[in-house]
């Protein structure tokens, strides 16, 4: 449901290019990168320890991040990875939702189509332990609280630079990367986002699925101690 667009075939049939640490980050170069990029760094000890405060300047106000690398390292360095070449720097967010049991924020895509990323993917570091959503009767569900920070993806192992964050507990299965949390700052900012809701459409004058009205660009995302 929160998809993100990422290749999985090589060009001309040459194979893609693969890091060699036990993050395995790959080219995708069918879905090259929405803005240039080099894969990501892949120690064979990633950094599996410890928390790192991002802070997302939007012309919304700030979004306050902490990444958790225990949950996620390999997630954790691609991001850290993408924000040290500014990779996120004027970008859009390009989708908000706010269907009763989907309330998030999406970005992540420097061509703000939803289509774009870095032109490389990676392993999921899926989430254990989440509580199953109340709304679900069959237990699949599960809830991703208010708070969440999370990876968009195409499918398994298709993480690639999209991410999104929740503003009201959502109902997924357990099938996206949680890698970290919004701080206060952010969920005020998000509620501000949210509360402006959704652009209308011909077609679809009361949407719960699209941009946002109030445009919500990150300007500048950067580690705290950068």
């Amino acid at each position: 449901m929160l998809a993100a667009g990422t290749g999985t075939a090589s060009a001309e049939g040459a194979p893609p290019k693969v890091t060699k640490g036990p993050c395995q980050y790959t080219q995708t170069p069918d879905e090259p990168a929405a803005r240039p990029v080099p894969l990501p760094p892949d120690p064979r000890r990633t950094p599996d320890r410890g928390k790192v405060p991002v802070q997302l300047k939007t012309n919304q106000g700030k979004i306050d991040l902490t990444l958790d690398r225990a949950k996620a390292p390999c997630t954790v360095q691609s991001f850290l990875h993408l924000a040290k070449h500014r990779f996120y720097d004027r970008t859009t967010c390009h989708r908000l939702t706010a269907y009763p049991t989907l309330k998030v924020l999406q970005c992540g895509d420097p061509s703000g189509t939803g289509e774009g990323g870095p032109g490389y993917k990676y392993k999921d570091e899926l989430p254990v332990g989440l509580p199953p959503a109340p709304t679900d009767p069959t237990g699949e569900r599960k809830v991703y609280a208010r708070g969440v920070l999370a990876m968009a993806n195409a499918g398994p192992a298709t993480n690639g630079s999209q991410f999104f964050v929740v503003y009201g507990d959502s109902a997924l299965r357990p099938n996206y990367t949680i890698f970290g949390t919004v701080g206060h700052e952010g969920l005020e900012t998000l509620d501000d986002v949210a509360a402006g809701g959704i652009k209308p459409t011909p077609e679809n004058p009361a949407p719960v699925d699209g941009a946002p009205v109030l445009k919500t660009d990150i300007l500048r995302a950067r580690p705290w101690f950068c």
